[in-house]
């Protein structure tokens, strides 16, 4: 381990794909908050909300910058481990503030989740897929440069915005396959959870066991369909996209190790990916702009999009 010494952004523009050893940035010095901590902090709202699919929760919100476009884009993905019980985009909102406030149109999606009806598979993953590809039929209303679109994930909405990378990576016989997805620029993926086999395995119960995982994708029956084959970003790689993996050392819900070791496994695949740990960070901060550690989660994404 090494510490970060330099911007990210230099981190980011390096070219090469060995694996790197995860970054320990020890910034963060307060205990580290819960989700209903974030949620307690003043919201402004989003510029607009737009129906990608007939279904109520399937709609994204537009955050716009005040300058004139074309604006890159990001697109987040919430998590609350695909729980139709826990919160929603809402989540993403402080930092979708400031991305917009700093030049970037932000889509925030929600989805169907495990509890709605059509939400697990395939429905989690079709809602996800077409959320992002709708931003081909507002870009140029709202002057998006489809050139410049990363994906960004928290927790559960990590691995979803790991997976929507790897779309062109899907067998043509899978339900969750589609014909041309958005091309990206790359993924920011935040405490994610990118390897579901490993986290079904050996992750902590915060999300709710095994179980949740069983929900979203179904159940592994000997002789039965490879449930992880189409859903887990490692059975999907090499995904062809940068990929930045940004842990906290003290998540209790994500430990960075899911990170490291996806990250390793990436890079050793050929994927340019990278693996960040803020030492003293927990799980939210990462998407807290408040926090000590956002300014260099910011600066993944100006790595990818500049």
């Amino acid at each position: 381990m090494r510490l970060m010494t330099a911007a990210l952004a230099g981190l980011l523009a390096s070219t090469a794909c060995a694996p790197s050893p995860a970054l320990i940035a020890p910034v963060e010095t307060r205990a580290p908050i819960t989700f209903s901590q974030l949620l307690a902090h003043p919201r402004t709202v989003a510029d607009e909300r737009v129906a990608y699919g007939p279904d109520a929760l399937q709609f994204g919100e537009l955050w716009l910058p005040r300058r004139q476009g074309p604006h890159p884009v990001i697109v987040l993905i919430h998590g609350g481990c695909w729980r139709a019980d826990l919160p929603g985009l809402e989540l993403m909102d402080y930092m979708a503030a400031d991305l917009r406030d700093h030049g970037y149109a932000v889509w925030n999606l929600e989805y169907r989740r495990i509890g709605h009806p059509g939400g697990g598979y395939p429905g989690t993953f079709r809602d996800v897929a077409a959320g992002v590809d709708h931003l081909r039929t507002i870009a140029a209303q709202h002057s998006l440069d489809l050139r410049r679109v990363a994906l960004a994930g928290h927790s559960a909405g990590g691995h979803l915005a790991l997976w929507a990378a790897a779309r062109d990576r899907l067998p043509a016989e899978s339900p969750l396959h589609t014909a041309r997805p958005l091309p990206i620029r790359g993924v920011v993926s935040l405490a994610g959870i990118a390897d579901l086999d490993a986290y079904r395995q050996t992750g902590p119960d915060a999300c709710g066991g095994p179980s949740v995982i069983d929900g979203l994708v179904g159940v592994q029956q000997p002789g039965g369909r490879n449930v992880f084959a189409d859903t887990s970003p490692p059975a999907l790689l090499p995904l062809g996209d940068r990929q930045v993996i940004i842990s906290g050392a003290r998540d209790a819900i994500v430990p960075p190790r899911f990170g490291q070791d996806y990250a390793a496994a990436a890079a050793q695949r050929g994927d340019r990916a990278d693996s960040i740990v803020f030492e003293g960070a927990g799980h939210f901060e990462l998407i807290d702009p408040t926090s000590a550690v956002w300014p260099r989660v910011r600066d993944a994404f100006a790595g990818l999009l500049r």
